[in-house]
Parts: structure tokens; C-alpha cells; sequence
């Protein structure tokens, strides 16, 4: 068993204004993805003044997105009794598939202002998407929340929130950092790096996460407030998964059989 690193959770007080390690993650996602959007703007051509345009647009599509996500899919009666609740997003509680799509909507909004191809745009953004899904579970990890089930492997954990039960869990944090973050990344980055049919490397991005996630719930434990929705082991996360895969294997279905002419940049 390896020894949970119990980090405080709040990186840095000034005053009465708690700066928690969550939200860093976020902003060095951010601005990691937005570097290396950067690198290939000239290509897809974007002008950096364009490219901040929509990395803010982007950014307000995760925030709002994922809050909104996490209250819909998963603990809608809880914000409704406590509505002030939903404005406390340095507590945790942002769910990626809605990010997701308040992404998507901030994409579509984007490239309508911009007369732009939505899944040109879609495609310029994708492979740097996992960065920011790593940086966002490392700070679950550090919060100590979303841990997994119990398991006798070496690399087990305690997590010192009461309700893990002291016991060694799967620190399935990590397992999704590594799946839908560092590899989904590198798969995409280097996929993306030569010229693929429009619509591909987004199709590549939904399989990939889908199927990562959906592999990952499997030893994590579920919200205590939905439980297993199906056959004992159906979670929201792979229910909302199937529709990210099945979606995405549509997309890819469609980009290759378009003429070449239709490549992406």
C-alpha cells in the first residue's frame, strides 16, 4: 500500500480568501492548452487575438458547463434545497460531460461570430482538452475526493475523508489522469499532427475519453447520492459515456469516407 500524500488543499490564504490547489489546476490547464494552441494557430489559421477569443470563450464554456453538468447529472435535489451551494465551485463539483457540452456551445457560438467551420474548430481544440482533464484530476487527488473502490493492489490508498472508511482504495484520480489525460493526450497530439479528415481527431477525442472513463468507473466508487444505477455496477458516468463513443465513432465513420479535399489543416 502506497502512503496517501495528504496535501492541504488550500494552496496559499491570503487573508480571509482561500487560493486551493483545484482551482490551480484548472488555470495550469488552461494556460498549458493555450500555449500549445498557439504553437499550431498559424496553421489552423488563427491570429493570437482570435485564439484568446476563444480560449475565453472556451474557459466560460467549462465553467459554467461543468457546475451546471454536475447539478443536472448528479445531485439536482441537494442544490435545490441549498441554491447558494452552486456558487461554490472551489469546493469540487464540476462534472466533465457537462463541461463538455457548455464547451461545445461556446465552440458553436465562436465559430458562427467567426464565419467558421464548427468542427474546424472542434479539431483545433481537441488534442489539448486532456491536458486540462489532467490538471483537474490531480486536484480530485489532492481534494481526496472521487476515490475508488477498496482493493488489496500495492498501490492502494487510504483517503483521510471519513467516508473512504479507512480502508486502501483504488486511487482511481490517478488512473483517469493517466487514461484520459496524459495518454488521451499524447494519442491525439500525435494523431492530430499530420493533416486528418475534418471531423476525425473530435471523433478520436469522444472514443477516447468515453472508453477511458467508462474502463475507470468500473473500480471507482460512485456518487453516494446516485449509487449504481443498473446491474449493479451501471454508473451516470458510462451511461453518459456510451453516447460520447458511440457519437464519436459516427464522426470518424463520416470524416473518412469524404473526400480528401475535405482535410483538416
Amino acid at each position: 500500500m502506497l502512503e496517501y500524500p495528504a496535501i492541504d488543499p488550500v494552496a496559499v490564504s491570503i487573508g480571509p480568501l482561500d487560493i486551493r490547489w483545484y482551482g490551480l489546476m484548472y488555470i495550469v490547464g488552461i494556460l498549458l492548452g493555450w500555449w500549445l494552441l498557439r504553437q499550431r494557430a498559424a496553421r489552423h489559421g488563427f491570429s493570437h487575438e482570435q485564439l484568446a477569443d476563444l480560449v475565453f470563450f472556451v474557459v466560460l464554456g467549462v465553467i459554467i458547463g461543468g457546475r451546471l453538468g454536475s447539478i443536472l447529472f448528479y445531485n439536482l435535489p441537494y442544490y435545490l434545497d441549498n441554491p447558494l451551494a452552486v456558487f461554490k465551485i472551489w469546493q469540487g463539483g464540476m462534472a466533465f460531460h457537462g463541461g463538455l457540452l457548455g464547451v461545445l456551445a461556446a465552440v458553436w457560438w465562436f465559430a458562427r461570430s467567426q464565419g467558421r467551420r464548427f468542427f474546424e474548430i472542434t479539431d483545433y481544440v481537441a488534442p489539448v482538452v486532456p491536458l486540462g482533464l489532467f490538471f483537474g484530476r490531480i486536484g480530485n487527488f489532492i481534494n481526496g475526493e472521487l476515490w475508488g473502490k477498496p482493493t488489496t493492489a500495492p498501490w492502494a490508498m487510504i483517503f483521510p475523508d471519513p467516508a473512504a472508511g479507512n480502508v486502501p482504495r483504488h486511487p482511481s484520480q490517478l488512473y483517469e489522469a493517466a487514461l484520459e489525460g496524459l495518454l488521451l493526450f499524447v494519442i491525439l497530439w500525435l494523431y492530430s499532427s499530420k493533416p486528418r479528415p475534418m471531423m476525425a481527431v473530435s471523433g478520436l477525442f469522444l472514443i477516447g475519453y468515453g472508453v477511458f472513463r467508462f474502463l475507470v468507473e468500473f473500480v471507482r466508487v460512485p456518487d453516494v447520492q446516485l449509487g449504481y444505477l443498473a446491474f449493479g455496477w451501471l454508473t451516470m458516468g458510462q451511461v453518459l459515456c456510451v453516447p460520447m463513443i458511440l457519437f464519436g465513432l459516427l464522426l470518424l465513420y463520416l470524416a473518412y469516407r469524404k473526400p480528401a479535399v475535405e482535410t483538416a489543416r
